[in-house]
């Protein structure tokens, strides 16, 4: 999703609470608030057959969310954040508010060219200070291409592509990249219009 700055200087409380009653979602980092735009059919599409496969593979006990759900927390420098990922999962008792979560155990951003900085920089370095989170996935939307962070391995980068298939620990789902972008093979290149023509005849 691409965004646009809203608001300067707003304590964090006001925003939490001015965010429940709101048609157009924002999300928040150090008194500045940032208006969400809206994301693309394939965007929607590849989140929510991730975010379905993740949930048939969670436990009674844990919960996976799509884009609804806000996660908040601290950056290095104890500056408040709040943002809404386009697919988190937790366990157990929400302890805090009904509103937010502040103990994901898997976040995942569906990568496009507006959000590209922010997923891979800002979001990396601000989700991965949440001492319960364990992997952090960022999704191509144009390619079939995954980046997976986990907490085990320091938060090095793994890389998947088409032809590979990918273990979430923190969820316990194994699944092949190409069973992620499903439905929209022809939109990231997996299938041309020829192939499509030729399954067809």
């Amino acid at each position: 999703m691409g965004y646009a700055l809203k608001h300067n200087f707003i304590p964090f409380d006001d925003y939490l609470a001015g965010e429940r009653d709101v048609e157009t979602r924002s999300e928040y980092l150090d008194g500045e608030i940032y208006a969400m735009a809206g994301a693309s059919e394939a965007h929607n599409t590849i989140a929510s057959d991730f975010c379905a496969q993740i949930n048939i593979h969670l436990p009674d006990h844990c919960r996976v969310w799509q884009s609804d759900m806000k996660v908040i927390g601290q950056t290095r420098d104890h500056k408040p954040f709040a943002y809404y990922p386009d697919i988190m999962a937790a366990c157990g008792d929400n302890t805090d508010d009904p509103y937010y979560r502040t103990n994901p155990i898997l976040i995942v951003e569906i990568l496009s060219p507006n959000t590209k900085r922010v997923d891979l920089k800002e979001k990396f370095d601000n989700y991965t200070q949440i001492s319960s989170l364990l992997e952090y996935v960022v999704v191509s939307q144009d390619t079939p291409a995954l980046r997976l962070f986990r907490r085990r391995t320091d938060w090095q980068a793994e890389f998947y592509y088409a032809e590979d298939t990918i273990t979430l620990e923190s969820v316990g789902l194994t699944v092949p990249i190409t069973q992620i972008y499903r439905r929209v093979r022809r939109e990231v290149g997996l299938e041309t219009p020829f192939s499509s023509k030729t399954a067809t005849e």
